[in-house]
């Protein structure tokens, strides 16, 4: 259903090309139907369409009546702007799609001319290695076919998961934000590991692997996380050791604060939107 449509991103920055990377190398679109645009950063679209051999066109030159699905990828801060700039110039068939962190469907279809199919989509950064966790919800004016092509074009970077849009902050938590607290969580282990001794990128591949394993044990079998811990951890042994170390300086409390905070945020986004609404309105 996808190979004759035209997907566009507004927005040129690190989750639009992680999106385009992961797109482009799945074949299900071709190059030439993907375009990538922004305000005025030049330079930026040169990078993109030399990289991703796409159309990288400013936003001013944007040829909207072409375009099926537009992707929203700029910040969250800039919405209304954007929204303002395209509401008069977008078909009205075309699906809005936006990655934004705490935009409603609701907030976007207010702005948009009337019955403007809009999808909320929260992708992270693994799309561009085609292994992104991807939640999508629908907004009132989609239609079933709508969601089909949406499924379909962000199955080719990852597993799409369809959720009601009171659930998608949460998903923002895990999902969302979830590849930084890895990061964050390797740079201590990188760090830990070079401190005994081991080169930082041997330390660094080690426990990536160890990870990476460790995830796709769990996603194989059917044991509870809880059990699968429990598996591994002999009394008095060394996992158990480094697990009374990690509650003892509040690791799981830590992770638990990381994913609240970052759905807490998600919300706090969207309701400082709903606030300047009521405002000007």
């Amino acid at each position: 259903m996808l190979n004759n449509k035209t997907i566009a991103f507004l927005g040129a920055g690190n989750m639009a090309e992680a999106m385009i990377s992961g797109t482009v190398q799945s074949g299900k679109i071709p190059a030439e139907q993907i375009i990538v645009s922004n305000r005025s950063n030049y330079g930026r679209l040169q990078e993109m369409k030399a990289k991703y051999d796409i159309t990288a066109i400013t936003k001013d030159d944007l040829p909207f009546d072409e375009i099926d699905i537009l992707i929203l990828a700029m910040k969250p801060k800039d919405i209304d702007k954007a929204l303002d700039s395209i509401n008069h110039l977008v078909r009205n068939d075309t699906v809005i799609m936006s990655v934004l962190a705490g935009i409603t469907t609701s907030h976007m279809e207010e702005q948009l001319p009337g019955g403007q199919p809009v999808i909320r989509v929260m992708p992270n950064t693994s799309s561009m290695l085609k292994e992104s966790a991807t939640a999508i919800s629908a907004g009132r004016f989609t239609s079933r076919e709508d969601m089909e092509n949406a499924e379909e074009l962000l199955s080719s970077i990852g597993e799409v998961f369809v959720i009601e849009e009171s659930q998608m902050d949460i998903f923002t938590g895990i999902a969302g934000s979830g590849p930084a607290y890895f990061y964050y969580l390797m740079e201590h282990i990188e760090k830990t590991g070079a401190e005994a001794g081991l080169d930082p990128k041997l330390a660094r591949k080690i426990g990536a692997q160890t990870i990476f394993g460790a995830a796709k044990m769990m996603l194989e079998r059917e044991e509870s996380p809880t059990q699968l811990r429990e598996n591994v951890t002999s009394p008095n042994g060394t996992t158990a050791a480094g697990l009374d170390a990690l509650a003892q300086f509040g690791g799981g409390k830590a992770i638990s604060e990381a994913v609240k905070g970052a759905e807490k945020r998600s919300k706090e986004i969207s309701s400082s939107l709903q606030s300047q609404e009521l405002v000007t309105s």
